[in-house]
């Protein structure tokens, strides 16, 4: 045989065992890290079986989920009775509407006066977002006994009633710098300060969740105008 026939049969397999071996060890470390993954994957099932069934997070997920419960029930209650919306009521509807809730803001106005109808924008825009209180307005003109009663003098005008009583009132935009273009903020500020609203504090968000699992659970089981001043 062909001395120079053998050298390159031989170099051919020795090639070829190199490559098996390397295929081999290709095969052992896939084994291997497949292993691995399997066995970190088990581990976190189970890390995370044992973190469900912690008491403590058991509790807290109960006592979170029962306030959001207790607040949202308050929510509807409050909104049975006009919060959470800017509305007008006639004469006949105000001792029943400020004597029903604890807090009520009670606009008398003029429909032709301009500053009337900026403080109706920026209360309208309150009233969505602070159900703590009741929004409501009145026409002064439709309502003559209550505004002599209640000793108004110039509008626009915003009585504070607190569980039926006259408190605190804006006459005019006295106490918001006495110009037409003060914020909302400005006024929900002012509000804040006398105590007829509260600084918002509630998580939407979270709201919005309990909301949502709420649906779930069901489905699954079945007078002078101001602006002369």
């Amino acid at each position: 045989m062909d001395p120079d026939s053998v050298k390159s049969t031989l170099q051919t397999l020795a090639f070829g065992n190199v490559m098996a071996a390397a295929a081999r060890d290709y095969q052992k470390e896939v084994a291997a890290h497949e292993k691995a993954q399997s066995s970190y994957s088990v581990n976190e099932e189970v890390d995370l079986d044992d973190l469900m069934d912690d008491p403590e997070l058991e509790k807290l997920h109960a006592d979170r989920i029962a306030a959001l419960k207790r607040e949202a029930e308050k929510r509807q209650s409050l909104t049975k009775k006009g919060h959470g919306e800017y509305r007008e009521i006639t004469e006949g509807d105000f001792l029943s509407e400020v004597t029903t809730s604890v807090k009520v803001i009670c606009h008398f106005y003029h429909r032709e006066f301009y500053r009337c109808k900026i403080m109706d924008k920026h209360l309208k825009s309150l009233a969505t977002t602070h159900l703590d209180a009741k929004f409501v307005k009145l026409d002064a003109e439709n309502a003559p006994f209550f505004v002599t009663k209640l000793g108004i003098k110039t509008l626009p005008c915003v009585i504070l009633f607190r569980k039926g009583i006259a408190g605190d009132r804006l006459v005019g935009f006295q106490d918001l710098g006495g110009k037409d273009d003060f914020s909302t903020r400005k006024l929900e500020a002012l509000l804040i300060k006398k105590g007829i609203i509260e600084e918002k504090k509630k998580d939407e968000d979270e709201e919005a969740e309990y909301d949502e699992s709420r649906r779930r659970t069901v489905r699954y089981s079945g007078i002078h105008d101001s602006d002369s001043e």
